[in-house]
C-alpha cells in the first residue's frame, strides 16, 4: 500500500488547524474509501479536506469566511492536491451542503444542530464532529441523540515531548471531544448485514 505523504499547512488561516493526531482519529472513524463523496464543514486551513482527498473519491469542502477558502485553495496547492478532485464552496452551512454525501465532517459548532438535520434529511452515513468546549459537546452528544445518530462519544488528549534539564517532560495539548455517528446507527443489525452481503463487502 502506497504511503500517504504528511502534511504541509504553509498558509495560515489565523485560526488553529485539526491537529496531525486529532486528523487521524477523525479520518479512522470516517473510514473513508474511494467510492465515498466526503464533505467538510469550515475547512479552514484544509487540513482534513487535504487528507481527505487522498482517500475519497469526490471531496466538498464548505467555507463562510471568502479569506479562509482562500488559504484552503493555496493549501491544496501546496500538497499537490488535484482542484479537479475537490470542490470549494463559500457557504454557511446547511447553505451549500450537497444532498449525496457519504461521510460529512464538521470542525465547528456554527449551526451544526441544522447541519445534523440536513445529514438525517439526506441519509449521510457517517457524520464526525470535533469540539473543544465541554458545554458544546454537550449539547452535541444531546443533538445527535435526539435524532438518533449517535453512536460515540470519545474525549482524548495528545502530549508532545520537549527537552528539559537533560531529560523528556511533556506539554499537552487541549483535550478534544469526538461525536461520531450518522445514517447506519438508526438502522438493525439485520439491515445492514444484509446490505453488507448484497454489496458484496466483507
Amino acid at each position: 500500500m502506497p504511503r500517504i505523504p504528511s502534511t504541509r499547512l504553509p498558509h495560515d488561516a489565523k485560526a488553529g488547524p485539526t491537529k496531525p493526531e486529532v486528523r487521524a482519529v477523525t479520518l479512522s472513524k470516517l473510514g473513508l474509501t474511494p467510492d465515498d463523496h466526503f464533505v467538510e464543514v469550515g475547512s479552514c486551513t484544509g487540513a482534513v479536506t487535504i487528507e481527505a482527498a487522498r482517500r475519497a473519491g469526490r471531496v466538498t469542502a464548505l467555507e463562510r469566511k471568502p479569506e479562509r477558502l482562500d488559504v484552503t485553495r493555496r493549501n491544496l496547492a501546496a500538497n499537490d492536491v488535484d482542484d479537479a478532485a475537490v470542490e470549494l464552496v463559500e457557504a454557511e452551512a446547511p447553505a451549500g451542503l450537497p444532498d449525496d454525501a457519504d461521510a460529512l465532517f464538521l470542525g465547528g459548532s456554527r449551526n451544526f444542530e441544522d447541519v445534523l438535520d440536513h445529514a438525517v434529511e439526506t441519509g449521510v452515513d457517517r457524520v464526525v464532529m470535533n469540539v473543544s468546549r465541554l458545554e458544546v459537546a454537550g449539547r452535541a452528544v444531546d443533538a445527535f441523540r435526539e435524532r438518533d445518530v449517535l453512536d460515540e462519544v470519545a474525549q482524548f488528549q495528545v502530549s508532545h515531548g520537549y527537552e528539559l534539564a537533560g531529560a523528556t517532560s511533556f506539554d499537552a495539548e487541549n483535550p478534544v471531544y469526538l461525536v461520531a455517528g450518522g445514517a447506519a446507527v438508526g438502522r438493525g443489525d439485520d439491515e445492514r448485514a444484509t446490505e453488507t452481503v448484497a454489496g458484496g463487502g466483507a
